[in-house]
């Protein structure tokens, strides 16, 4: 067998990149050991998916065709009833899985780095991401000023328009002025449009040598965190377009989250998605009571990219699903 069909077997990454991907994970277990975050390990395959809209689990059926269970898009509602159960400080670097993604920027399986620090908020787990960025990254690359801004204020800075108070059609006619193409399947979709835009634009202006934190989410997109009015105490981590890391402020209030899951599965049945039943383990565990923390999500293989200077995933991990 000759040509490309023979190099199927070989790995995308090259030896010097994983060896590098090796190196940035002692950095990582180093900044947890240093700072007292005890590492764990929860289960890939778990009972309940995600009730996100914007996700997708992956089912795992048995040989008779029953359902096993679901691979884990985040180890984040096992970490929290770890939480809950008394733990302290925790992290784990985690193979998590998402159906549908792939991408210049996205493997159907890729490593995710959460942590979960008790007593602190989203600004003060922001320090502690740029602390761990700054450390993987520094001794590799030059790195500028890290930044930090409101999601409205980078709104008005790339697009001139306030997304908090801005009705759906003001945001579309603002899109489109801006010549950003809008699909039919979130003209009227408010939320929707506001993601396009902060890829299409907002992301894509910031610099490309540097950290930038968005913070103060619309409360619309609070996800798991708490809500301070009209916004959520949400950020988000960028280098330059590429965003990095997602935290919160965990919202702690069980019949809260519950409310959030139900307002999923109405939204997941207009979209025309599959319906999925919320984890009522993690509701039980947030009724005993989840002590008040702050969590974080970081794309490891995306902090790679930045590290090797990559434009693909596939640069920085050995096999990506079309040769795993």
């Amino acid at each position: 067998m000759t040509g490309a069909a023979a190099a199927d077997w070989r790995p995308t990454a090259r030896l010097e990149v994983l060896e590098l991907r090796a190196r940035m994970l002692g950095t990582v277990r180093a900044h947890f050991a240093a700072t007292g975050a005890l590492e764990v390990e929860t289960p890939v395959l778990v009972g309940a998916p995600v009730t996100d809209v914007h996700l997708e689990s992956l089912e795992v059926r048995r040989s008779d065709g029953s359902r096993a269970g679901f691979l884990q898009t985040s180890p984040e509602y096992a970490m929290k009833r770890l939480l809950c159960a008394g733990a302290p400080d925790l992290f784990q670097v985690a193979h998590v899985f998402r159906e549908g993604e792939r991408g210049r920027n996205h493997n159907p399986e890729f490593t995710m780095v959460e942590w979960y620090r008790l007593g602190m908020d989203h600004h003060a787990l922001m320090r502690d991401v740029e602390t761990l960025l700054r450390a993987m990254l520094e001794p590799l690359r030059p790195m500028g000023p890290t930044a930090s801004t409101t999601y409205a204020a980078a709104f008005q800075a790339a697009l001139g328009f306030d997304p908090l108070a801005a009705t759906t059609g003001e945001i579309e006619d603002r899109l489109r002025r801006h010549a950003i193409d809008v699909p039919a399947s979130v003209a009227r979709d408010r939320d929707g449009l506001l993601d396009l835009a902060m890829a299409e634009r907002v992301a894509a202006g910031f610099p490309g040598d540097r950290i930038t934190f968005v913070h103060d989410f619309p409360a619309s997109q609070a996800a798991l965190a708490r809500v301070r009015g009209p916004v959520a105490s949400r950020f988000e981590a960028f280098w330059g377009g590429l965003e990095l890391a997602n935290g919160f402020h965990e919202l702690g209030d069980a019949a809260e989250q519950a409310r959030r899951f139900d307002a999923d599965a109405q939204a997941r049945a207009r979209r025309g998605q599959p319906a999925r039943a919320a984890d009522r383990l993690f509701l039980t565990a947030l009724g005993a009571g989840l002590p008040s923390c702050a969590g974080v999500a970081l794309g490891f293989d995306r902090v790679v990219m930045v590290a090797a200077g990559a434009s693909r995933i596939d640069d920085v991990i050995a096999f990506p699903i079309e040769r795993a």
